[in-house]
């Protein structure tokens, strides 16, 4: 497995897998056939774990939060199996500055162009190199001390990016699934020359 990315999700929640979803679903892209994807799967502390779902657009009454962070990985390696998932490892530091940062986790370094970050809101994150951007949450109840990284349309500076709760978004699946998503058509935009770019897929031929 390559240490050396062009970018970097950390976290294996709903904004880091759908995150890697999109990013990965650009693989034929001429503009992205040559980037390497990768993606920190560490879950243990997602919201997720004791979630069932009644309410969210595209998943079925009753679903478990616990299945789906399971079926998101199996989704990403069967489709998109060119996005490194990196599983059973904490992110301990950042270094450095665009495009050049450096990542330390318990058990490897890597080093990566760009970085995201969606680990969830919870006042525990302590990844060194970050703490400087943590503010108290404004859109979750002050009893919960929740924190979000101070960013500006998801940036925070140039080559890092935060999405999910960690972004200041409110404690809902797909609020949270759409914030992965945009970042992720922010970072191919900006790898397609700036021009706008999504991806779609359709059953047109």
């Amino acid at each position: 497995m390559t240490n050396t990315f062009d970018v970097l999700i950390v976290g294996g929640g709903v904004s880091g897998m759908s995150c890697a979803l999109v990013l990965g679903s650009a693989k034929n892209k001429p503009f992205v056939a040559e980037k390497q994807i990768g993606i920190f799967t560490h879950q243990k502390s997602s919201m997720l774990q004791e979630a069932i779902f009644n309410n969210a657009y595209g998943i079925a009454p009753g679903k478990l939060g616990s299945e789906l962070l399971v079926e998101s990985k199996a989704h990403l390696s069967k489709l998109y199996p060119h996005v490194i998932q990196i599983p059973d490892e904490k992110v301990l530091k950042i270094e450095g500055k665009f495009p050049e940062f450096t990542i330390t986790t318990n058990k490897n370094t890597y080093s990566t162009k760009n970085i995201i970050i969606g680990i969830g809101s919870a006042n525990t994150f302590d990844i060194e190199g970050l703490m400087e951007y943590v503010e108290p949450h404004q859109k979750a109840l002050p009893e919960k001390q929740r924190i979000q990284l101070r960013n500006t349309d998801h940036k925070i500076i140039d080559g890092i990016y935060v999405i999910g709760t960690l972004a200041g978004c409110r404690s809902q699946l797909t609020i949270a699934a759409g914030s992965g998503a945009a970042v992720a058509t922010d970072l191919l935009s900006l790898w397609n020359e700036g021009l706008p770019t999504q991806v779609h897929d359709s059953i047109k031929k």
